[in-house]
């Protein structure tokens, strides 16, 4: 079972509890109403598969029993993304610092059942690459490349399509209308890759700031971006949140992100804590992202996981989720979209 993909049934009960302080079983049906017409024994099912996911818990007895939402890793509580953003960014009620309490959050994220997806996800990748010879396998990872730096690109803003892209990584032939930093963002991601497949036996050991300056330096070059930790102030679009200013608290912090990293054993934990710490700290003065992606990517790669070319992610939705973590240390959409990444992944690549 992954707890993190759910039906919107399911996610509708998630919304009245997180409404409520809990709801007896009839007054759940009465408030769904509206919108779905629930059986009992429908109902029934999903609430167990809420409660054994950790989401919902029990409280009372008998005709007393209710039901609320269960107080579990406050970083991967459930929140509805829809609701949230019906209000502006100065409407809502944020962090608007980086919090420290999010490094109490990371030991664990993914549950047993998650864990076998990612595990068995990587049985099948272990077989793939002795079955597919290598001509073949070279063409399949080529063809992960082009989605991943095409998607990567389009989070940023970037306005090659996939067939441009795959031109520029191939042949060399950059798009007409389309900037000389456009083209050099995607051929980066590739730059970066290749750095990343070259020193994948680096990355499966403890990570090093010095090993993350490079990768980062690998998908900046030739954009005008400074190297190594920012000295300056930094802000955001579409939100309060103000990422930390001064060299020494950066260096302090960065520190501390890599030691979270560092400490997890399990490479899909070590990958989302990358991923989301590097973005929510804001290390460098521009790229923070889509080094926080690649960096998650060589992670996951070096211990021979699938890794994710977030080629089907709506970017407004990965946004979303990326602000969610500023505003409120929240990670629950993140995981996710890593989930489902995974599963597109499984699906579409190394066949």
């Amino acid at each position: 079972m992954n707890d993190t993909i759910l039906n919107a049934r399911q996610n509708a009960i998630l919304n009245l509890l997180q409404k409520e302080a809990s709801l007896s079983r009839t007054a759940i049906v009465e408030r769904l109403s509206g919108k779905y017409s629930v059986a009992p024994i429908t109902l029934l099912r999903d609430l167990t598969l809420l409660i054994d996911s950790g989401f919902v818990e029990l409280s009372g007895k008998a005709r007393a029993t209710s039901y609320r939402l269960r107080e579990r890793n406050q970083c991967l509580r459930y929140f509805d993304m829809h609701t949230y953003f019906t209000q502006g960014p100065d409407e809502r009620i944020v962090k608007v610092v980086f919090d420290r309490g999010i490094f109490s959050c990371l030991p664990r994220f993914y549950t047993d059942a998650e864990r076998r997806l990612w595990d068995a996800g990587a049985d099948f990748l272990k077989k793939q690459k002795a079955f597919l010879n290598p001509a073949l396998y070279k063409r399949e990872l080529e063809r992960f490349l082009i989605d991943l730096a095409w998607k990567s690109s389009q989070i940023e803003g970037n306005t090659y399509d996939l067939i441009e892209t795959e031109t520029l990584l191939k042949e060399k032939i950059r798009a007409r209308g389309h900037s000389e930093e456009e083209a050099r963002m995607i051929l980066n991601h590739k730059s970066a890759f290749e750095f990343m497949c070259a020193r994948q036996t680096a990355f499966r050991k403890p990570l090093t700031s010095a090993l993350i300056f490079q990768l980062h330096g690998q998908l900046t070059e030739g954009l005008g971006i400074p190297s190594g930790l920012r000295d300056q102030q930094v802000r955001i679009t579409g939100t309060r949140y103000i990422p930390p200013s001064g060299k020494t608290k950066i260096i302090s912090l960065f520190h501390d992100v890599i030691t979270a990293i560092n400490s997890a054993h399990y490479p899909p934990d070590k990958a989302l804590i990358a991923m989301s710490l590097i973005a929510y700290l804001q290390p460098f003065a521009d790229g923070n992202k889509r080094t926080s992606r690649m960096l998650s990517n060589a992670i996951l790669m070096a211990y021979e996981y699938y890794p994710l070319s977030y080629r089907n992610v709506d970017v407004t939705e990965y946004r979303k989720a990326i602000i969610l973590l500023y505003e409120q240390n929240n990670l629950y959409h993140l995981k996710r979209i890593c989930m489902e990444q995974l599963r597109f992944s499984r699906d579409h690549y190394f066949h």
